[in-house]
């Protein structure tokens, strides 16, 4: 075996001697035969990757079989193997979770939002089924994002982005601080690289004077805790870069301005030393008012216990002192992973069963959730905002997002509490219910039997999902008819708004689409759902439009084009058709217009009528009123259109679209690469946001026109291209 899998061994002997070295050796010879030849964008051997990911699963000490899985997770999908291979050879378990992980690959779907959040969905239900799946795409993640500089630099920009939004959350969320901290230095490092690099090298500069500092507030405190007979680890530690470059983007300071760079910790044997410790600093050192916060009491959500206290020290410069004991350590380092159940010859441990209690209620709500971008939008309110801890009146702590007002207390406690709300106290007090909750207040809530049910505007105002979802959940159970009215009127209205119709997009075979892609049983539920919010109108509407834009027929646009051509040019350039494309037999510059009534266009059959002062008048052979015109003289006169290779007709389409940013750039550029002369533009936007414009394209016939019509129905946001009548 080669150097990296004995030094693996070794590091996972060190915290589980019991694992199964066996099957973790038969795990590194499959993978590294079956990855063979393939390598990745930095040009290094593909199998140094699942490697580095099993290093990552074994510094949090995770089970055999996660890093098995680690070291497999790959497999499926780049590799000849299955999943009932690895079933067989492995073990269900391992299968599972090296299944879990490939599926939460990328799906194709409509838009970039809607991707990431059906991604998200499918991460959540995996965690619910084994927390290990996400511990793997965590570390899978953050080796991803360590040899990032190989990607190309838009690649990058994207990758950080996506990071520093949902998984350096989702680490936080799960308490794995030392993956939270480098996968968002490294993300800082790629979004802004140029106040990255100078961060790092104005804290460099600092270095020694910060050191000296530190040694000697450690100095101090190491006597006075001897002095107690506490025992006592201490370090002090600079502040991660992104936790700096992100307070002095938020308080406008520059570097100079931000004093706390850095944080003591102090480590001790018990929760009584930990007050004992605080005690003794506060007598050191004078403490800033309202930094004080006791998370041994009142536990974040992702398991963090600590003391964090903020003081005055030497010079007046404030520094935070972090106080725990070393299994607080443990699980502020490595979160979910400390309080394992998986571990062999463990049984599970119902203390993590309830650390994980925020992710079934994340499922619970997210089924109700099937528009994306309001998915999205409420999972980073719910799932990675900061937390305020308020208390019943029995004195239990209910942790809330932050900014959270009496009513998400409410539903907090029981959906029945919510539902039938009058009011509420906060310290004893009267509050409006929109009042917005902080750190420490008593909240109790006052109900009344004659009130059914919650307002909807309650919905503006609670900011936790859980909330949300339970008052959707009722006007949904108690509403439905309402709401299916509400829904159509919804409908109606967006449709009016899109100058659209309902007999244009309701096609029965186009609703079934939808009906399958919402997990509906029939239009009534989209209505219901429109109607009490769980849905938009506008996304309904915009995938009607995808099945309407595959089908509508070149045929029917044909009926809308432009009669009016230009007249001569330069000879020796492209020649113009003369008289609206239209030669008459025997006649010269005479009148010639193009008849409303039957609307003949180039390759149609055509006969000229000649009219009294108006010249001739062009219309299809088999225009009825060519006959009924006819008052006994012969009026009819032979016509054609104008047929050289080198002649160019202008037609007049209609683009219409709804409005956003370089629209339309891009469809000058479809133009553009088409080689069709654009002879003039006009483009305006409603209030409804609704773009139309008017262009005037030079064409040589009606086939190149229909391919230009096609391409510009394919420009995102546009869902209607006509050719203008006359």
């Amino acid at each position: 075996m080669c150097d990296s899998y004995n030094k693996l061994v070794e590091k996972i002997k060190k915290y589980n001697s019991k694992c199964d070295f066996t099957l973790l050796e038969k795990s590194y010879v499959l993978s590294k035969e079956a990855h063979e030849g393939q390598h990745r964008v930095s040009g290094e051997p593909f199998f140094t990757h699942p490697m580095e990911v099993a290093f990552i699963l074994a510094d949090l000490e995770l089970d055999c079989t996660s890093i098995i899985a680690g070291i497999l997770h790959d497999t499926i999908e780049d590799t000849k193997y299955n999943y009932q291979q690895l079933k067989s050879m492995f073990g269900k378990e391992v299968a599972d979770l090296v299944d879990g992980v490939t599926k939460l690959g990328k799906i194709p779907y409509t838009t970039k939002q809607e991707r990431q959040a059906e991604n998200l969905r499918k991460m959540f239900l995996a965690m619910a089924k084994d927390i290990r799946v996400i511990l793997i795409k965590l570390a899978d993640r953050l080796h991803n994002m360590r040899t990032l500089k190989y990607m190309k630099v838009e690649k990058q920009a994207e990758k950080a982005k996506e990071t520093l939004e949902i998984y350096a959350p989702l680490a936080h969320r799960l308490g794995i601080s030392k993956i939270k901290w480098e996968l968002e230095d490294i993300c800082l490092r790629y979004i802004d690289p140029k106040g990255y690099y100078e961060l790092v090298e104005k804290i460099a500069k600092r270095r020694n004077e910060r050191e000296d500092y530190i040694k000697n507030i450690l100095k101090t405190l190491k006597e006075k805790t001897k002095e107690i007979n506490v025992e006592a680890q201490l370090d002090g530690r600079p502040k991660h870069f992104y936790s700096i470059y992100r307070k002095m983007v938020r308080q406008n300071k520059t570097l100079e301005q931000i004093y706390d760079l850095f944080a003591v910790r102090v480590i001790v044997s018990s929760v009584k030393d930990c007050y004992a410790v605080l005690g003794l600093v506060h007598e050191i050192f004078k403490p800033m008012p309202r930094r004080f916060k006791d998370y041994i009491a009142m536990p974040k959500p992702n398991m963090y216990q600590s003391l964090h206290t903020t003081v005055i020290g030497p010079e007046g410069v404030p520094f935070e002192i972090q106080i725990r004991t070393w299994e607080m350590h443990r699980i502020a380092e490595v979160g979910i992973a400390a309080h394992w159940k998986y571990k062999e010859g463990g049984n599970s441990n119902n203390n993590s069963d309830k650390k994980l209690a925020w992710l079934r209620q994340l499922l619970e709500w997210q089924k109700e959730m099937r528009d994306a971008d309001e998915f999205m939008e409420t999972l980073k309110v719910d799932l990675f905002t900061d937390e305020v801890f308020v208390f019943t009146p029995r004195g239990d702590v209910i942790n809330l997002p932050a900014g959270s007002t009496p009513i998400d207390f409410a539903y907090s406690i029981h959906s029945a509490i919510g539902n039938k709300m009058s009011g509420a106290k906060v310290n004893s007090r009267i509050v409006p219910i929109e009042y917005e909750l902080k750190n420490g207040d008593i909240v109790e809530i006052l109900t009344a039997s004659n009130i059914h049910g919650p307002s909807r505007d309650w919905l503006k105002i609670v900011k936790s999902s859980q909330a949300r979802n339970k008052i959707n959940q009722w006007f949904k159970k108690e509403k439905r008819e309402e709401n299916i009215i509400r829904g159509k009127e919804m409908i109606e209205k967006e449709l009016k708004k899109q100058s659209l119709t309902f007999n244009q997009l309701f096609k029965p075979e186009w609703i079934e689409i939808v009906l399958r892609k919402y997990t509906f049983l029939s239009i009534e539920d989209v209505y219901a759902a429109i109607g009490y919010g769980a849905l938009t109108a506008n996304k309904v509407i915009s995938r009607l439009k995808e099945e309407y834009r595959k089908t509508i027929k070149s045929e029917e646009l044909a009926k809308d084009m432009v009669k009016t051509v230009s007249k001569p040019k330069n000879q020796e350039r492209r020649k113009s058709v003369p008289e609206n494309g239209v030669v008459v037999k025997g006649l010269d510059n005479c009148l010639v217009r193009i008849s409303r009534c039957c609307n003949p266009v180039p390759g149609d059959d055509i006969v000229g009528y000649i009219t009294r002062g108006r010249g001739v008048s062009v219309h299809r052979s088999d225009c009825p009123n060519v006959a009924d015109t006819i008052d006994g003289d012969n009026r009819l006169i032979e016509v054609s259109w104008y047929t050289a290779n080198n002649v160019a007709y202008k037609a007049d389409i209609t683009v219409v679209a709804n409005d956003r940013t370089a629209l339309l750039m891009e469809i000058t550029n479809v133009i553009g690469e088409s080689k069709i002369p654009l002879k003039a533009i006009n483009a305006r936007t409603g209030k409804d946001q609704i773009a139309i414009m008017s262009l005037t394209l030079e064409i040589t016939n009606t086939e190149q026109l229909e391919k230009i019509i096609k391409k510009l129905k394919k420009v995102d946001s546009v869902f209607e291209v006509t050719r203008k009548k006359k």
